[in-house]
């Protein structure tokens, strides 16, 4: 009995076992069917292959590309900095080129520094640098970079960068004479002296001018006249202005004055960079010399082809020496001292060169720089006097209404004293509106007496108060 209750209880046990295994992998499964329910109802259905091939077939045969309306090309060209340039070259011949910053950077020899003045997104004062290779103005509106060869002249609309393209052109090809062309274009009041008359009656003609020097002067010239031009303008809308407001004080010209002022301040604080600008070169020698582009090439040139014919003569020194009985060791000894002797003659020779052209140079650039200085000094003088007028046209405004105010001051003053006067009679009729009796009721005349009376008393009080304004002179009487 026990051994087959025994057998009876395992096989019972394997029962529940297998039972609970069953189970346990039905449940398992179950889990994962409702699993992937819920991740499919969840995740965006898959397309079918069929789909995706007619979709990728019908995008290639359709003759519109996808995402025709955007520019990749003008995105990548404006993040890389491509700006539209407009070259001029020595012989007055211009077109318009794309450069991004790097490729400028490359063709000038110019640092990033010096370009970021050029940029028009941003406001930079007018200044004028000579670097190693090339000139950088920020002059107003003209902005360029001028070389020994080239001008780089940023591409725009205004009709002062186009005026100064084609004056600059004009005066290369030599049409004409440059005297004042830029001031009969824009009507300025004050004529811009040109720099081949402008010493010695056309002594310095322009054709002896460097290439670098005559952009540069057509730059100033433009400079110059542009902020001439607003001067004039401006003192046209001032003075009118400025007499009707003295004549009639309003806030509406008030108003308008105050504006006038600010546009005075502003212009004035771009003419006052232009000159310090042109007086700090005309100060700095080596920094005129650096700005001698044309000399400075030509004396790399004449460098490049002194080594080339020092290395010619020493490699026809060696051949000599192979084909004649001469000793080895002598040989390159007498080659080395020899071009020793010549680069030290050439040396000498280029730098007494140098240092007269470069004396001369510095004359040339500095009666440039000397007469564009004369003219912005003279626009300067005139928006300082301008200035003047209008603070003493303040001044006058601040004394009229000073005296406007002391008058107000002096009738207020005759209105207290009045005041006071008056103000007795009610002391009088406050006494004698008191509940007490005395004889002087019982007269038929004592009220006429003591209206003569008081009013005699205010009178004199009055008149002792005038007195003693007079006196004190604190109202002119």
């Amino acid at each position: 009995f026990s051994e087959s209750n025994h057998h009876h209880l395992r096989r019972r046990y394997r029962q529940r076992r297998r039972g609970h295994s069953h189970g346990h992998h039905h449940h398992y499964k179950q889990r994962q069917s409702m699993a992937s329910d819920l991740k499919e109802r969840l995740l965006l259905p898959k397309p079918n292959s069929n789909t995706a091939i007619t979709t990728s077939s019908s995008s290639s045969t359709s003759s519109r590309p996808l995402f025709q309306g955007l520019d990749f090309l003008g995105l990548k060209k404006r993040g890389h900095g491509v700006r539209s340039w407009i070259r001029v070259d020595c012989g007055g011949n211009s077109e318009i080129i794309e450069l991004d910053k790097f490729a400028v950077m490359r063709r000038c020899d110019l640092p990033a520094r010096d370009l970021r003045l050029l940029d028009p997104l941003f406001v930079y004062p007018s200044t004028i640098l000579g670097r190693e290779s090339a000139i950088v103005v920020n002059l107003e509106q003209i902005r360029c970079i001028i070389t020994a060869d080239e001008v780089l002249l940023l591409n725009s609309l205004d009709s002062y960068v186009l005026q100064y393209v084609v004056e600059l052109q004009r005066r290369l090809n030599g049409a004409g004479s440059g005297s004042g062309s830029l001031n009969g274009r824009r009507g300025s009041s004050t004529s811009i002296p040109n720099f081949d008359y402008a010493y010695g009656g056309g002594s310095t003609p322009a054709d002896s001018l460097p290439f670098e020097f005559r952009a540069l002067e057509v730059a100033l010239e433009a400079a110059c006249t542009y902020l001439d031009a607003q001067a004039a303008d401006l003192e046209i809308e001032a003075y009118p202005l400025l007499d009707e407001l003295t004549s009639k004080i309003s806030t509406l010209n008030l108003e308008r004055v105050r504006r006038l002022k600010s546009r005075l301040v502003a212009l004035t604080r771009r003419v006052q960079k232009v000159r310090d600008e042109i007086e700090q070169l005309m100060d700095d020698d080596g920094d005129m010399a650096e700005m001698y582009l044309t000399e400075k090439k030509l004396r790399v040139e004449s460098a490049i082809d002194g080594d080339q014919s020092i290395a010619g003569y020493s490699s026809i020194g060696a051949g000599m020496s192979v084909s004649a009985p001469v000793s080895p060791v002598s040989s390159p000894t007498e080659t080395r001292r020899l071009e020793k002797s010549l680069s030290i003659a050439r040396s000498r020779h280029e730098s007494m060169k140098s240092s007269e052209s470069a004396t001369e140079n510095i004359e040339e650039l500095e009666m440039l720089l000397e007469a564009y200085f004369v003219v912005i000094d003279s626009t300067l003088n005139k928006l300082t006097s301008l200035k003047e007028y209008i603070d003493d046209t303040e001044d006058f405004i601040n004394i009229q209404l000073d005296n406007v105010r002391n008058q107000l001051i002096q009738f207020e003053l005759l209105l207290t004293t009045a005041t006071f006067v008056v103000a007795i009679f009610g002391v009088v009729a406050g006494i004698f509106g008191m509940n007490f009796s005395i004889s002087l009721f019982d007269e038929p005349e004592a009220f006429k007496w003591v209206l003569l009376i008081t009013g005699a008393c205010g009178i004199f009080i009055f008149c002792t108060f005038l007195w003693f304004f007079r006196h004190r002179r604190l109202m002119p009487l």
